[in-house]
């Protein structure tokens, strides 16, 4: 399986995913500038975390305009998995492929420290080599993290199964303690946690290292790979 990392001006933690997929779990990885006009070589995609162009504005509203974000849609709406991390959970919130909206943090300071999360769907693409209900433990670093939606949609998230994961102990005032959604397709992971950094137990945690597991796991057995 061959994943692309998109690189924004601002991004920070595009070498922790990196890292990730080619050392961790084995597979092809690329870094993808913003302004590439072709992702049909990827298999998936991955918007990491950081400050893209600065998070002036609002957090991702720039980084939502970027040439290759023409391109992420397109791999979102072929089936392909894609995943954003904090900022690219942002990202992906101004693009219009996730619902809702991020917030200050409630205490309206920057956190970074490890959280743990309640696997709420286990049978997404994404979570499926975790058990119902499994607490795991993953970083947070960011500012804007408080997840928010108007109660409608919040319903549709709960009536789909779209909540993937939460906090057992909200650090942000994210509405439901929501750390994690998918689209309603369910092939689209906006998360504000980094699974990234959590893929050895040197890093504290190998607990994020299921999440890119299970992406492999889905694509293979989509594509009858026996690997």
């Amino acid at each position: 399986m061959k994943f692309a990392v998109i690189v924004f001006p601002g991004s920070n933690c595009d070498i922790d995913m990196y890292h990730a997929v080619k050392d961790e779990l084995g597979e092809e990885v690329e870094y993808v500038w913003h302004d590439e006009a072709d992702l049909s070589q990827f298999d998936g995609v991955l918007l990491p975390g950081g400050f893209s162009y600065g998070d002036y504005l609002r957090s991702g509203s720039i980084a939502r305009f970027s040439n290759v974000m023409t391109e992420v849609v397109k791999a979102a709406e072929a089936g392909k998995p894609v995943l954003g991390v904090c900022n690219g959970f942002q990202i992906l919130l101004e693009a219009g492929l996730l619902p809702g909206a991020m917030l200050r943090n409630q205490g309206l300071k920057f956190i970074c420290r490890p959280v743990e999360l309640e696997v709420v769907n286990n049978g997404t693409m994404f979570t499926q080599a975790y058990q119902p209900n499994e607490r795991i433990t993953v970083p947070v670093a960011h500012g804007e993290g408080n997840y928010f939606c108007d109660a409608d949609t919040l319903k549709q998230l709960e009536a789909n199964g779209q909540i993937a994961f939460r906090y057992a102990d909200n650090p942000n005032g994210s509405l439901l303690s929501i750390a994690g959604i998918t689209n309603e397709k369910g092939n689209v992971l906006g998360m504000m946690p980094h699974p990234e950094r959590a893929v050895d137990e040197l890093l504290g945690s190998a607990d994020g290292l299921k999440l890119f597991q299970s992406i492999v796991k889905h694509w293979r057995d989509s594509h009858v790979v026996n690997a």
